[in-house]
């Protein structure tokens, strides 16, 4: 009787680490440790150029937000955007 349990047991264990063995190789945990360390590292290391960028980005499209607002008050006989005389219609 303690032998058969202790063969089930030992069975039991082998599995175990059988099932164990084959998901590590499947998963392989310490490599997509090594792989998000890795990606974390470079996105840490290019934050400064990404910044640069994307300030460079903001300051393009605010002039060209600037340049369009300048040719609609340009085209437009409203007083408040030309800053010149009332208009005789209104």
């Amino acid at each position: 009787m303690l032998r058969e349990t202790l063969e089930t047991n030992i069975k039991r264990l082998v599995d175990f680490l059988i099932y164990s063995k084959n998901f590590l190789i499947r998963k392989n945990p310490l490599k997509s440790l090594t792989n998000s360390m890795v990606e974390g590292l470079k996105d840490f290391l290019t934050m400064k150029k990404k910044l640069k960028m994307a300030q460079y980005r903001l300051n393009y499209h605010r002039h060209q937000l600037h340049k369009m607002e300048q040719l609609i008050a340009e085209n437009n006989e409203h007083n408040f955007l030309k800053g010149k005389n009332l208009n005789e219609t209104r």
